[in-house]
């Protein structure tokens, strides 16, 4: 895996004896994951709440310490416009890993699996939470850590994240579960919850256009 400098700070990771509650958050993937659930373009309206995702990490650490850490990708045109977010970010107690975004492959797993394993070989680590659908790359490091004896947890939705559901090993918690990480229902029908009177999924590509595309 690439190195990546660790600038979250000195005092990021747990003291002796008292063990850290790492949350990693995968921002390319949770936008792009979201607007397939929604089945439009995420709007500010639509976009979970960092300062709500953090009460719930807060919440559920016990008495650990936490850290919370925002990975993206950023293109150079988009800078200007991703600054507020950024800073919004940040302003809700989370450290934000940016990587210029100047070819298509690029991403940041690399470098949050990288943090992930620099926290767990620090030791104390006592459980760890990614925000990402993304099985190939986090599935089995997940599990590796779980059967080392650390807790391991992914939010995501549950539409898109089948590797954290069909875990024994991992346990899954619906974004939309994280209480108040939404100001509004978001547009979307789940399996697992479905209405007694049954729903209508309607379809996220044109007929026309799939045949037209095939011709």
């Amino acid at each position: 895996m690439t190195a990546v400098v660790d600038e979250v700070g000195q005092d990021a990771g747990p003291a002796a004896g008292e063990g850290l509650d790492l949350l990693v958050w995968d921002a390319p993937n949770i936008d792009m994951t979201l607007a397939n659930v929604i089945g439009e373009r995420p709007s500010p309206s639509s976009r979970p709440r960092f300062d709500a995702i953090a009460r719930w990490l807060v919440g559920s650490a016990e008495d650990r310490d936490v850290e919370g850490c925002v990975f993206t990708n950023i293109a150079p045109s988009a800078a200007p416009n991703m600054r507020g977010w950024v800073e919004a970010v940040r302003s809700f107690g989370f450290a934000v890993f940016a990587r210029p975004k100047t070819h298509p492959e690029d991403d940041v797993d690399e470098a949050m699996l990288d943090h992930i394993a620099r926290r767990a070989d620090e030791g104390g680590l006592a459980r760890v939470v990614v925000a990402s659908a993304d099985g190939r790359n986090f599935r089995e490091p997940l599990e590796e850590l779980a059967r080392a004896g650390v807790e391991c947890v992914v939010i995501a939705f549950s539409e898109v994240a089948g590797y954290a559901q069909e875990s024994d090993l991992i346990t899954f918690i619906d974004l939309e579960d994280v209480p108040g990480a939404f100001t509004t229902p978001l547009p979307r029908i789940r399996l697992d919850n479905l209405p007694p009177e049954g729903a209508w999924l309607r379809p996220t590509r044109s007929m026309r256009a799939l045949v037209e595309a095939s011709a």
